[in-house]
């Protein structure tokens, strides 16, 4: 039995993050291979190291940091930073935790095969060299499974180099988006495969088997945003006008805990997953809440988080999405996402 080590987005606070980490640690072991998720979340070195030399920009610290700062005057926002770890821990396997390079090569020396994705693992935007596999040595077996650029537009040529020098010695790969695998192969010249999210490769009733109790009381309208956009709300209060349900906020952002509707505050992922499946309407900017919405059968609603002209949008992987889903299904979008993974899986294994 093969052994398989993962990364992905595991520490970002993030619903979406940590359910298709599951999905993909689940498939891979459905699959035959004994394997974990390396736990890194890098230390202030390892942070600073990777702004110097992948050349990021400041405002990405900046960022973190005004996030953190609203999560940490929110007790529901704590709870929930506590709920998903208890969630890795109750469903999932990881290694001991890697805060730097030394660490993941430490933990992943015993791994057959080495698998990146998915999540914006790519994206140019917060370039990390751990994300590339670049830790391990290249007799590894390397493979990328949905991982995604998230961006549809080049970025600037030092970031391209560094991103050709990253992906030449995988075994195979494949991303998320249309516009992903385009871009990837003007910068590196390499044909990727296009699979779904991992999110895509367990059923409706598998989701079903994990996902907490709805909330209680009267239908409601589900409200969702990593995002903050004053246009949100004018679109809830659409809704809310339209249907006469309820609102809940599930919040992320200072504007969501600011938004005078009641907050279902807290909640870990499974949580979510049941909060996404009772809804009677879901409203949100999120690529996995549109993902779970449609996997439920909920009545989704998506704004639309980024401008067509910023050059950092992000709305390709929404928009890939809904063209599968105009010329595919679930199902068949399972089945390919699986059967790339067995192919790769057997490959490697001859190798």
């Amino acid at each position: 039995m093969a052994r398989a080590g993962i990364i992905t987005f595991l520490h970002n606070n993030n619903y979406g993050s940590s359910l298709q980490a599951y999905a993909l640690q689940r498939t891979l072991r459905e699959l035959g291979c004994e394997c974990l998720h390396l736990d890194y979340e890098p230390d202030r070195k390892e942070k600073i190291w990777n702004l110097l030399t992948s050349g990021n920009d400041l405002k990405l610290i900046l960022d973190g940091i005004r996030k953190r700062s609203v999560w940490a005057d929110q007790s529901g926002a704590r709870r929930k930073s506590e709920a998903i770890p208890a969630f890795y821990r109750k469903r999932m396997q990881l290694s001991a935790p890697c805060r730097n390079r030394k660490d993941l090569r430490r933990e992943s020396e015993n791994c057959d095969l080495l698998v990146c994705g998915s999540d914006q693992i790519w994206n140019p935007v917060w370039l990390n060299p751990a994300y590339f596999l670049t830790f391990a040595g290249n007799e590894k077996n390397k493979i990328a499974y949905a991982a995604s650029l998230g961006i549809s537009r080049l970025p600037k040529s030092s970031k391209i180099r560094k991103i050709k020098r990253w992906t030449k010695n995988f075994r195979a790969i494949s991303v998320r988006e249309q516009e992903g695998m385009e871009l990837l192969e003007q910068m590196t010249g390499l044909k990727a495969d296009v699979m779904p999210d991992p999110v895509c490769l367990l059923t409706r009733d598998e989701w079903n088997g994990i996902a907490g109790d709805a909330p209680e009381g009267e239908p409601y309208l589900l409200c969702y945003f990593i995002g903050e956009n004053a246009d949100y709300w004018n679109r809830v209060r659409q809704l809310q006008a339209e249907t006469g349900l309820r609102v809940l906020v599930m919040p992320v952002t200072a504007e969501s805990y600011r938004s005078g509707y009641e907050l279902l505050d807290g909640a870990g992922p499974e949580e979510f997953l049941g909060a996404v499946r009772d809804a009677a309407c879901f409203c949100t900017d999120s690529f996995h809440g549109l993902v779970f919405g449609t996997i439920f059968g909920t009545r989704t609603d998506v704004c639309r988080r980024y401008r067509e002209d910023d050059p950092e949008s992000k709305n390709s992987r929404v928009d890939q999405f809904l063209r599968d889903m105009e010329s595919s299904s679930l199902e068949e979008m399972r089945k390919q996402g699986r059967e790339w993974l067995q192919r790769v899986l057997y490959k490697t294994h001859k190798a």
